[in-house]
């Protein structure tokens, strides 16, 4: 079925419910090529508020609010200045952010970061000296439902709607939203369109994973966080799929990642922590094995879980940096290799490495609740070398760390 075809079923047919493999098949044709309608609601701002066009739900239009902001709209760009785009995807309970927004375009870059809940948050606000005044603690009272604003971010919109109409799935309306977002960037004054990357925290990680599978115009993407395989294990959204019974397997092929990364071959950082409670390492490895594109790790040990922790990596801006301004790359960390007691990773960097250790844990149980140990390791040239791996050792990487203070590190060793 063409994405026309597709889109014109929708209108005629908009309380029919899909089967599981059509919920998951997004119209990217569509998507892709037709920039949203828009409006900016102050061009003069220097981070501007704007409504688009998202899906409809039930047959009606619905609205998407995002903040946008770029050296252009800082007046801080020379006149005919051309700049990198990146799409902010924002994680559960979180909206846009406009501090996101504003880190980014203060990086060179145009920036957009929407709203996947039918909200918009608090106007920002500037100091005497123009400066942005922090505002990503506030209150969720502080946002404002949106007249047109679809659906919002509950567990009911992200799981148990599977096997009804597809526009009251969650997970279907943050793709094709994000995807629209990233079509409208493209199409802003002074944004390149080929250098583009995108970037999520948690259920934004979580959608990264998804869009970085549909659409191949990022050059990079980085989820932080997310990933797939959120019905097995230790997930925590696990029980909320399990108990949607014989439509588990339906929701399953439709909206969970593992279902979808076999396609992704766009370059891919992954930002985790070792201990994460919703995106647990097991499930966080078995996704990442699934990208068919390059990939960089960063997993550090005991990494907080929050919008804020995971926009502050500086690695983030380094590795986006390399593919869309040329910048220097992160250490590119190769296989890891075990012999016994020893751990080999080969690596390349073109800065000086000056820290490596092994991470380690011989605990049982649940993989977020064990205790970890860590051990020094040498860096020779072109890789690095660390001793004492417990025979009981479950699970373990290598943390490697460059003049910059970028750390990097294998992928995940599991037993």
């Amino acid at each position: 079925m063409t994405a026309k075809a597709f889109a014109f079923l929708l209108l005629l047919f908009p309380l029919l419910p899909l089967s599981a493999e059509e919920a998951g098949t997004w119209p990217l044709e569509r998507l892709q090529s037709e920039i949203p309608a828009f409006r900016i609601e102050d061009e003069a701002a220097p981070i501007q508020s704007l409504l688009y066009a998202g899906e409809p739900v039930g047959g009606e239009p619905t609205e998407v609010f995002a903040f946008y902001a770029s050296p252009r709209t800082l007046g801080t760009a020379p006149e005919g200045a051309i700049f990198p785009g990146i799409v902010l995807i924002h994680g559960g309970g979180g909206t846009a952010f406009s501090d996101w927004v504003w880190m980014w375009a203060q990086r060179g870059y145009a920036a957009i970061s929407m709203d996947l809940s039918g909200h918009r948050p608090p106007a920002p606000a500037y100091d005497a000296a123009g400066g942005k005044i922090p505002d990503h603690g506030h209150s969720k009272e502080q946002r404002v439902r949106l007249g047109k604003g679809g659906l919002d971010q509950g567990h009911s919109q992200k799981f148990d709607s599977i096997g009804g109409p597809i526009d009251d799935d969650w997970p279907y309306h943050a793709v094709a939203s994000v995807i629209k977002a990233h079509t409208l960037l493209r199409s802003f004054p002074g944004v390149d369109a080929e250098r583009t990357a995108v970037t999520g925290i948690s259920w934004g990680g979580y959608t990264t994973c998804l869009v970085a599978s549909h659409d191949d115009r990022f050059k990079a993407a980085v989820p932080v966080y997310g990933c797939g395989f959120l019905h097995e294990g230790e997930s925590v959204q696990k029980p909320a799929i399990d108990a949607l019974g014989e439509r588990r397997a339906a929701w399953v092929a439709a909206y969970d990642p593992s279902s979808h990364l076999g396609k992704c071959r766009v370059p891919t950082f992954w930002v985790n922590g070792t201990h994460d409670v919703h995106y647990v390492l097991g499930s966080y490895a078995k996704s990442y094995a699934l990208v068919q594109g390059p990939r960089t790790f960063r997993i550090e040990p005991r990494m907080r879980h929050s919008h804020a922790a995971g926009w502050e990596p500086t690695e983030i801006g380094i590795y986006v940096d390399s593919f869309l301004k040329g910048g220097v790359p992160l250490p590119e960390v190769g296989e890891m290799a075990v012999e016994g007691e020893t751990v080999t990773v080969p690596v390349k960097s073109a800065t000086k490495l000056v820290k490596a250790e092994l991470h380690f844990t011989t605990a049982t149980g649940k993989r977020t609740e064990r205790e970890w140990s860590n051990l020094p390791a040498r860096i020779e040239e072109g890789r690095v070398i660390a001793a004492g791996l417990p025979a009981e050792a479950n699970t373990w990487l290598v943390t490697i760390t460059d003049e910059r203070g970028a750390m990097v590190t294998s992928a995940v060793g599991l037993r």
